[in-house]
């Protein structure tokens, strides 16, 4: 049995307390609530015996390992889909806990930005409607021409389409043929224009691939098999918006990434609040190199790989202090 999602900032300010021994106002100032708040919230969790239980059973896991991983990696917030249950399938689950985390995540007026792919295609395609004011979804990166069940657009306007808010699409490709052409486009005004409001979104949706024939980017036909897997070879590690990341979680430098028009990283990483959603377990290493990036601020994965990152990250570390030159 989770902590419901509206009881999870209780869950967050007794983890802050009791087990990092932080004062109440640290505490506050951490979660950027009053201290009056914290009080109250401290309260709720000796009542509702979260403090104990989450402590001496197993009635938690998810909730005290989304602490461990948000501990562990310096992220805001993370929600963890159980996986060890009946009948509960992570491409079930994960699109649907993060449809309800996103609409927590978003407020009246603000701009949103929105990637594509699988995952986020199956997050807008279980949203429930709502009708926020004043409330703008925007592309981060350009468009495909060849017809793509989960295209940018689609994605982009689909969830538009779910907050009743008004969608901005990219009147560009994602890749072209040349790097000029891609360099020019990028100085028109209205591309322009367009990739200078992705700094000023207050939330992103987004995935991160993989570096395979599965990947998106091939499947759409932007990169062939061989030309992925010779990119693999010169470190990419997995995609984010259309672009190839290396293990440092930084644009790859290669002639694929000059050509792609899309929100560059330092745009993305202005963004408040960058959710994003993993559900595969093969994707483990984009995950990794996307955070040590820091390009994601809020997570929703299923506990497996919360797990398995835990773990990877525990055995890094104590190579790192085993052989300090690392």
């Amino acid at each position: 049995m989770a902590i419901r999602a509206a009881d999870q900032i209780i869950h967050k300010a007794a983890w802050l307390y009791y087990t990092h021994g932080l004062r109440q106002d640290e505490v506050a100032k951490k979660l950027d609530i009053s201290r009056a708040s914290v009080a109250t919230y401290l309260r709720k969790a000796r009542e509702t015996g979260i403090v104990n239980i989450s402590t001496s059973t197993q009635l938690f896991t998810e909730d005290t390992l989304a602490r461990e991983v948000e501990d562990a990696f310096g992220l805001t917030t993370v929600w963890i889909a159980p996986q060890d249950r009946q009948a509960l399938d992570a491409g079930v689950e994960v699109p649907a806990l993060a449809a309800g985390v996103f609409l927590e995540l978003v407020n009246r007026g603000d701009r949103i930005g929105v990637a594509w792919g699988r995952t986020v295609y199956a997050v807008a395609d279980v949203m429930s409607f709502a009708d926020l004011q004043d409330v703008t979804v925007v592309q981060l990166c350009g468009n495909l021409g060849a017809p793509y069940s989960q295209r940018p657009d689609q994605c982009t306007m689909e969830i538009a389409r779910r907050l009743n808010a008004r969608g901005l699409n990219f009147y560009a490709p994602l890749s072209l043929s040349s790097e000029r052409l891609a360099r020019e486009l990028r100085d028109e005004p209205v591309i322009k224009e367009q990739l200078s409001l992705v700094a000023r979104c207050d939330l992103a949706l987004f995935s991160v691939g993989t570096i395979d024939a599965e990947s998106h980017i091939v499947k759409c036909g932007a990169l062939t098999p061989a030309e992925m897997f010779a990119l693999r070879d010169q470190g990419a590690t997995g995609v984010i918006a259309g672009q190839l990341i290396d293990a440092t979680g930084n644009l790859l430098d290669c002639d694929y990434n000059r050509r792609v028009i899309s929100a560059d990283l330092a745009s993305m990483r202005a963004i408040p609040k960058r959710m994003m959603v993993v559900q595969e377990d093969n994707k483990l290493e984009p995950l990794q190199a996307a955070l040590a990036g820091g390009l994601c601020s809020h997570l929703v994965l299923p506990a497996g790989l919360a797990r398995r990152l835990l773990d990877a990250q525990g055995s890094r570390l104590s190579q790192k202090q085993d052989r300090p030159d690392l």
